[in-house]
């Protein structure tokens, strides 16, 4: 099978508008897809001033309208980014995002979208609701389509937790954990931190974890780190308690997979910056993207293919969503010659067929 990639949408800086990043895709109620993600208007860092913008698309992602719809204005010190977009159990659709007061105060929110109302006018999404309370204020980075909703309808969020230090300075070693909701994100409760991880006697960097459910009811979580892998954890309680982390056979730089099942044959799917025999130049840098299929629960992945191969791109917080015959895809796509390498975002699609032989 021919292995096509469609390039649909890319989105790079502009005039007043220095960077656009990490965002997700939702369904609506009306058939057509949202992408949401992060407009920055104020410098392209992280912790630059940015609210969330929209586009539609009514083709199954084909076309995206050209023109952004702001759907949730700057309402923190610093910023509002890193979305996860969630249809609950319920039918609701969910909103999460990072609200970046300070560098001692970044905690993950959930709105939920009254659809009755189109999702960029006001009144459309329902109160904020913290997931982590005020008495346990920190800087907390939760990433871009990271929010799961198991078969239970417990809702996983997982984060890590950075102490500031005098300064001001971010320590990068996290301290993992989940944030787990049984009443569709009412209320939330803090599940076990993850033990911390050495390779060869010295600290692993752990930094950005996502969580995926899998067939014999155990959860995986992965995170990047700075020890050229991919590692893991399973929890066997919902996400409550989990093994410590160990290294694994996903060879990566410091960044970010994304994992996800693919709805109509069950296998997963990852993308991430595959570093296997990669070539000394390309080492610790974010390309290229690699997409890999998993049928065993991620005991093995079958690599697909690259999207990406510019050996001076960054590529990085990949979104993953399902159409009836697509797998779309959004992640970050600078070039490092030419500005930040997060400054440009880019909407691709797959057809499914393509993703096997």
């Amino acid at each position: 099978m021919k292995r096509e990639i469609e390039h649909v949408l890319r989105l790079p800086p502009g005039a007043g508008n220095p960077r656009n990043s990490e965002g997700d895709f939702l369904r609506l109620a009306d058939g057509r897809w949202m992408f949401v993600y992060t407009h920055f208007y104020g410098g392209d860092s992280d912790h630059a001033p940015a609210y969330l913008a929209a586009r539609y698309s009514a083709d199954e992602g084909a076309t995206w309208m050209e023109r952004d719809v702001v759907i949730l204005p700057n309402e923190a010190g610093m910023n509002v980014m890193s979305v996860s977009l969630l249809r609950l159990a319920s039918g609701q659709a969910a909103l999460f995002y990072l609200r970046k007061e300070s560098t001692s105060d970044c905690r993950p929110y959930m709105r939920l979208l009254h659809e009755l109302i189109p999702p960029h006018e006001p009144g459309a999404w329902g109160p904020a609701i913290p997931i982590i309370p005020d008495e346990r204020a920190g800087y907390y980075v939760m990433n871009n389509d990271r929010v799961t909703q198991l078969d239970s309808g417990r809702l996983i969020a997982p984060v890590a937790y950075h102490r500031t230090t005098t300064g001001g300075m971010l320590d990068p070693y996290g301290v993992l954990q989940c944030y787990l909701s049984d009443d569709e994100g009412q209320t939330w409760y803090a599940g076990e931190p993850l033990a911390p991880a050495r390779h060869e006697g010295h600290p692993v960097m752990l930094q950005e974890p996502g969580v995926i459910p899998l067939r014999d009811g155990r959860l995986m979580l992965f995170s990047r780190t700075d020890a050229g892998c991919q590692y893991l954890a399973y929890s066997q309680d919902g996400g409550v308690s989990w093994t410590p982390p160990r290294p694994s056979a996903i060879r990566s730089p410091l960044s970010p997979a994304s994992i996800k099942r693919i709805p109509t044959t069950g296998d997963l799917i990852m993308v991430w910056n595959d570093h296997t025999d990669i070539p000394p130049s390309l080492k610790g840098l974010r390309t290229p993207l690699t997409l890999a299929i998993s049928q065993d629960d991620g005991q093995h992945w079958r690599r697909w293919g690259h999207l990406e191969t510019n050996p001076h791109g960054w590529y990085c917080y990949t979104a993953i969503a399902f159409t009836e015959r697509h797998v779309l895809l959004a992640y970050t796509a600078g070039d490092t010659r030419r500005g930040s390498g997060l400054s440009t975002l880019q909407l691709t699609r797959v057809p499914l067929e393509s993703l096997y032989p």
